[in-house]
């Protein structure tokens, strides 16, 4: 039996009672396919006092995507796009070029107690992609397709195909992104759906290839490899992260990620020099940890 790679990551304060767990990147794996990037936040019921807006800031070479599970925040960009994200729905954003985005309490939420739980992921984009045009892709959840195996699993497609169905998020590479539930002490054999693999389950154990895999902790398959998992008698909710491995490795900085360090530099210096467009209507901002690239 294969051992599985298990990344625990780490956590850290976002806010007053809120946490982030950054599962990757690791020391031990930087990247699951084009996923660079894993947080996890809450599940929390946050305090009506608590301020968990995260103002504006740049990003360069990624897409980020994010997914609730409970709560709703609301994302403005630079591109003048106001959305609001509620569970279920895949909100990508394109940064390619350049974009700032800002994510905030919805006007119906702020001053009153909330919970808030997801997933903010980011995707590199391939190297010919890293400049592109800043966009950005909001798929409702009754946009994405479902899946109902036997004993009552489910299966929702976010992003990518699996299982002959296809989400209508449309990506710069292959990506694979699945959201699962287990029924009580089920088994369900989880195919080779994508070169790189990954599973991880916000709240609940399970088992994977016989192996005991704490809720939080993210198992790294073999590569062109499934798994057989099996649910406790809670069930189990989780999500699959995979896709074909990067073209080339890629540098992180921040909030910035590339194949080329100078793009990162460069990128630095036009956000310390206010060169990125703005957000309408919105005037704070992050700043930059110093460069010492």
């Amino acid at each position: 039996m294969t051992e599985l790679l298990r990344l625990s990551g780490r956590v850290s304060d976002l806010a007053d009672g809120l946490t982030v767990r950054r599962v990757l990147p690791s020391a031990a794996r930087r990247a699951v396919g084009p996923f660079v990037f894993f947080d996890h936040f809450g599940p929390v019921t946050l305090q009506a006092g608590t301020d968990s807006d995260v103002g504006g800031h740049p990003h360069i070479g990624l897409a980020t995507v994010s997914y609730l599970f409970e709560g709703s925040l609301v994302h403005r960009d630079s591109l003048g796009t106001v959305q609001t994200i509620t569970p279920g729905a895949i909100n990508w954003m394109t940064a390619g070029r350049g974009i700032v985005h800002s994510e905030r309490v919805t006007d119906a939420q702020r001053g009153t107690s909330r919970r808030l739980h997801g997933l903010q992921l980011w995707v590199a984009l391939p190297p010919a992609r890293e400049t592109c045009e800043p966009a950005f892709q909001h798929v409702p959840a009754a946009d994405l397709p479902t899946l109902e195996q036997n004993d009552g699993i489910l299966i929702r497609v976010l992003v990518g195909a699996a299982f002959g169905v296809r989400s209508p998020v449309l990506t710069a590479s292959s990506t694979l992104y699945l959201d699962l539930q287990l029924t009580a002490n089920s088994e369900w054999t989880l195919p080779p759906l994508a070169a790189e693999m990954a599973l991880y389950s916000p709240e609940h154990s399970l088992h994977v290839n016989g192996q005991a895999m704490a809720a939080q902790e993210m198992a790294v398959l073999p590569t062109h490899s499934g798994a057989t998992l099996r649910a406790g008698p809670r069930g189990a909710r989780l999500v699959v992260i995979g896709g074909a491995p990067l073209a080339q490795p890629v540098r992180m900085w921040w909030n910035f990620v590339a194949s080329d360090r100078e793009r990162i530099a460069e990128a630095a210096r036009r956000w310390a020099d206010g060169g990125f467009a703005t957000i309408p209507g919105e005037t704070d901002r992050i700043a930059a940890p110093p460069w010492r690239g």
